[in-house]
């Protein structure tokens, strides 16, 4: 049988924890900063973790 292959996009998007959580990044940091208040950007510098409803997705697509 072929191995399965971890999807190339998740891989550069995620992370696994060592409890098994999976951290993300938050979107809107790119572009257009200057009408976001400094307050919001910096909020979007940290990471965060996906939401448990899409864990079993995102663990899908990591799976190697």
């Amino acid at each position: 049988m072929p191995k399965m292959k971890t999807n190339s996009g998740a891989k550069k998007r995620f992370a696994l924890t060592g409890t098994g959580k999976i951290k993300r990044k938050h979107a809107f940091h790119s572009h257009i900063l200057t009408k976001k208040s400094n307050k919001r950007k910096r909020g979007l510098v940290k990471t965060g973790l996906i939401d448990e409803s899409n864990e079993k997705q995102v663990l899908a697509m990591l799976r190697k």
